[in-house]
């Protein structure tokens, strides 16, 4: 008796087995990786543009070339991405368009202001801290092309989260003003950082099917409790306080118990209304129009290219 295709994929699914651009895929599994990986995609190469900002204003050469490149690794994750994504069907074209739109989503968490050079310790190590905890669960998401990118991705996130730690050392162990620096951005990209990791498993529309496509290895709130447990040692090192009132060690568990998460907060910046939602959809849109030239330069090249090779093939 044939085995039907929805049959093989689902027993590929079970023996760990991974998808491949060419096998048959259950039309809603193509669908939900689309949206993620795009959704990845687009986290990356918008999240260029907070450190962006203190490019210029790097307290010294070594700081600056270590952002600089830190930068350039994020546009090239969004590269990466946006390649995988791809081989699903769905044009890089529509996917930027969907972006600029509003259609499609990024992480909330880059829709916060970096106000001081603090900030850039605290994304490296909490924002970039977070995405680890998601993204080395990836490695093994059922998709070929996803896991294969994100095995690049987290060893370069790894440096990115130490480069970002050891900013926060520093100022912790430098002047009370730079002290106090350092506790202020901890102050504010905590909470946005828990948040990272999406809404509670019961409220997430996807988490339960991703779960059982093994797209996703652990849960929402599952990442979310790996990185408190990991985060909250790392700040107590630090000599600093992390900003919730609830937080205690439960010798039961072996975890962190930590407070109630400001939902209305985190669907308010999802659905575009954050401190600088309309900020960085804007000058993606700017950055995008005004790369045209270089897009049209390239693609004139390779139909030259292509039109030599034909020219000496016949």
């Amino acid at each position: 008796m044939e085995i039907s295709l929805e049959r093989k994929f689902e027993d590929k699914i079970a023996e760990d087995l991974k998808i491949e651009p060419q096998d048959w895929m259950p039309d809603e599994y193509r669908k939900t990786l689309i949206r993620q990986i795009s959704q990845h995609a687009h986290s990356e190469v918008v999240g260029m543009l907070p450190e962006a900002n203190w490019l210029t204003r790097a307290p010294s050469l070594k700081r600056k070339i270590a952002l600089l490149a830190k930068v350039q690794d994020e546009g090239g994750h969004g590269l990466y991405l946006y390649s995988a994504a791809e081989t699903l069907g769905v044009s890089r074209d529509k996917m930027i368009e969907d972006l600029h739109s509003g259609k499609a989503k990024y992480s909330s968490i880059f829709n916060y202001p970096s106000l001081t050079w603090a900030d850039m310790g605290a994304i490296g190590w909490l924002v970039d801290g977070a995405a680890i905890m998601n993204q080395v669960a990836l490695c093994r998401t059922s998709y070929g092309p996803y896991a294969r990118a994100m095995v690049r991705i987290c060893k370069e996130e790894s440096f990115h989260q130490r480069q970002g730690y050891q900013i926060m050392l520093t100022l912790s162990n430098g002047s009370s003003e730079q002290k106090e620096m350092a506790q202020d951005a901890l102050n504010r990209w905590w909470w946005p950082a828990l948040m990272m990791f999406g809404p509670k498993d019961s409220d997430s529309p996807h988490s339960e099917q991703s779960t059982r496509w093994r797209i996703k290895r652990l849960s929402n709130d599952e990442l979310r409790q790996k990185f408190v447990d990991a985060t909250v040692p790392q700040a107590l090192f630090l000599g600093l306080t992390v900003p919730d009132k609830d937080l205690k060690w439960d010798e039961k568990t072996n975890t962190y118990q930590f407070g109630d998460i400001n939902w209305d907060e985190f669907w308010t910046v999802v659905k575009g209304d954050g401190p600088c939602n309309k900020d960085r959809i804007q000058t993606r849109i700017k950055a995008y129009q005004d790369g045209e030239w270089v897009r049209e330069a390239a693609m004139a090249y390779a139909d030259k290219q292509q039109d030599r090779s034909s020219k000496m093939v016949g």
